[in-house]
């Protein structure tokens, strides 16, 4: 019986899952060698090679040119210079500890490779037409780029294409097998995204984001290829917006004096994306998630009444000087940022203060209104006429939808939770534009590796017309800050929004994914990107 007990324990050791435990050394996933993320709508690499000496190697803008241009082939000519200064510290380290001198580069060795086409000494960079001065929602992002016997030449019609153009070429350079020289294959591109608004939001209230953390967020961002960064600057726990208009919001309702972003900061902000192709758009969240506005002006919010008596609720909409209010704000708001969209926020409102406020009650007995919703209904009326006068457009949250609130054509829909599928069909069976984030929360960390499942997700996998389907913008990764500050943020961030990124990006996204990511993941810890191990054991070098 001893005997039929151990070899039934023994055939269950083989039959189950525990052979998992026998693992082969090295890393989980084997790195792609200079693949492009995200996945171009077309590409194709040779086995044929060029090798670029940085010394030699310069950027040729013909054509048209501007400060966005001129800048960015600076910061892509310090990107292969960085790379190259790398290896070469990697060597030197390598030979003090086998104790060997460190030679020359000796270049004339790539002569006896018969894949060897030359040394790539110029990229030509064709922009078509003159610059546009801000990134803007439909600008055109499509390139091509061909390295064809070391002749190398990116092309697009726009700065906004050429940037994108760049990262793909910077991508396309990898360390050459003697691990000292840089190396680039034979390749062709012709590339466009699949939607024009690729977005993060960085919620900077929970948390103070320093602007140096922000800035390094907008590398990551352009790295692969995301082109909105969505400010959720302000909410219920601080204001770190310092307005000039009332400076006392900040002075007041900041964490500290210090955790503020002034006008400068703002502008800093702005100029960075704007030098990278980023849109920055604000959000301003109202009525509900003002909490700290309420600690230098109580009096824009309502008072509860019992069981709530002694607190502040949402924004009180009976209350004309709420209005004028933050016409003047965001009046400012609108001056400071050269966005055409306005986020208005507009999500979870809850209702018990509202219900427990006796002249909201007595307000609503006059306007003959049942619900509560049609309180809020009002409100955001007068928020997105506000925003409307100050020749901006509106983007709300899914609540202000569902709530049927009228939302004047044009009116953004962002849908965050839910039965997606189904609201997407009905936002845009009502004519109005939507943005998809539901499944792209990343404060929601399960495990390593589970940016797999923004895969799963589409914005157009939803049952609807060809007419419906324009209407979606595209998306947005959300990074809610409640769990995560300066010293988290980046790597709670990346290399997850990538994944978002490319599944908004590119056409067919599913080649390689786990190997093109590892290398993705190193290629920006290698830029000063903190990205988090995206699939398992392995390592970056």
């Amino acid at each position: 019986m001893r005997l039929h007990a151990v070899f039934v324990f023994l055939f269950a050791i083989i039959s189950c899952e525990c052979w998992a435990y026998i693992v082969d050394p090295g890393p989980t996933v084997i790195a792609t060698k200079g693949a492009v993320w995200p996945q171009p709508k077309k590409i194709t690499i040779e086995n044929t090679f060029s090798i670029i000496r940085p010394q030699r190697f310069e950027f040729s803008a013909k054509r048209n040119t501007c400060d966005i241009l001129n800048e960015g082939l600076i910061r892509y000519k310090e990107l292969l210079v960085t790379e190259w200064q790398r290896l070469r510290k990697n060597e030197i380290k390598n030979a003090r500890r086998s104790r060997e001198r460190v030679n020359r580069i000796n270049y004339n060795q790539w002569n006896d490779d018969d894949k060897f086409t030359g040394f790539l000494e110029v990229v030509t960079v064709n922009l078509n037409k003159p610059c546009e001065d801000s990134p803007y929602l439909g600008m055109d992002e499509s390139y091509k780029f061909s390295l064809n016997n070391s002749e190398a030449i990116l092309e697009s019609d726009s700065i906004w294409g050429i940037l994108r153009g760049l990262e793909s070429f910077s991508q396309l350079v990898t360390s050459a097998p003697d691990s000292r020289s840089l190396q680039i294959n034979s390749s062709y591109i012709e590339d466009e995204p699949r939607f024009s608004h690729r977005g993060l939001l960085l919620d900077t209230s929970r948390h103070f984001i320093p602007l140096a953390t922000i800035k390094t967020i907008l590398n990551g961002m352009a790295y692969s290829k995301l082109n909105v960064f969505h400010w959720h600057i302000v909410d219920d726990h601080s204001f770190p917006y310092e307005s000039i208009k009332f400076p006392e919001l900040s002075a007041q309702g900041a964490f500290h004096p210090t955790l503020v972003y002034t006008q400068n900061d703002v502008s800093a902000v702005i100029e960075y994306a704007r030098m990278r192709g980023i849109r920055v758009l604000p959000e301003f969240d109202t009525p509900g998630h003002t909490r700290s506005w309420g600690v230098s002006h109580p009096e824009l919010l309502t008072k509860c009444g019992a069981p709530y008596a002694g607190l502040l609720g949402p924004m009180d909409p009976t209350n004309e000087n709420v209005y004028k209010f933050l016409k003047d704000l965001f009046g400012e708001v609108t001056d400071l940022f050269p966005e055409q969209f306005f986020h208005l926020g507009g999500d979870e409102v809850g209702f018990e203060c509202w219900k427990s406020n006796q002249q909201i009650n007595d307000y609503m007995k006059v306007k003959n209104y049942t619900k509560y919703e049609q309180l809020e209904e009002e409100f955001i009326q007068k928020v997105v006429d506000i925003i409307d006068e100050l020749k901006s457009k509106s983007i709300v949250w899914q609540e202000v939808y569902q709530n049927q609130v009228h939302l004047p054509q044009g009116t953004v829909v962002h849908v965050w939770t839910g039965d997606t599928k189904r609201l997407m069909a009905q936002i845009t069976r009502d004519g109005l534009p939507v943005l998809l984030s539901a499944c792209w929360y990343l404060d929601h960390l399960s495990t390593g590796g589970d940016w797999k499942k923004f895969y799963d997700c589409d914005p157009l996998d939803f049952p609807g017309n060809a007419e419906q389907k324009a209407l979606v913008m595209g998306g947005e990764a959300c990074m809610w800050a409640e769990v995560v500050d300066d010293t988290n943020v980046v790597q709670r961030i990346f290399p997850r929004a990538s994944a978002a990124a490319e599944r908004l990006w590119s056409q067919d996204a599913n080649q390689q994914v786990k190997e093109r990511l590892e290398e993705h993941t190193c290629r920006m810890r290698k830029r000063g990107i903190s990205a988090q191990p995206p699939n398992g054991p392995g390592y970056c070098i």
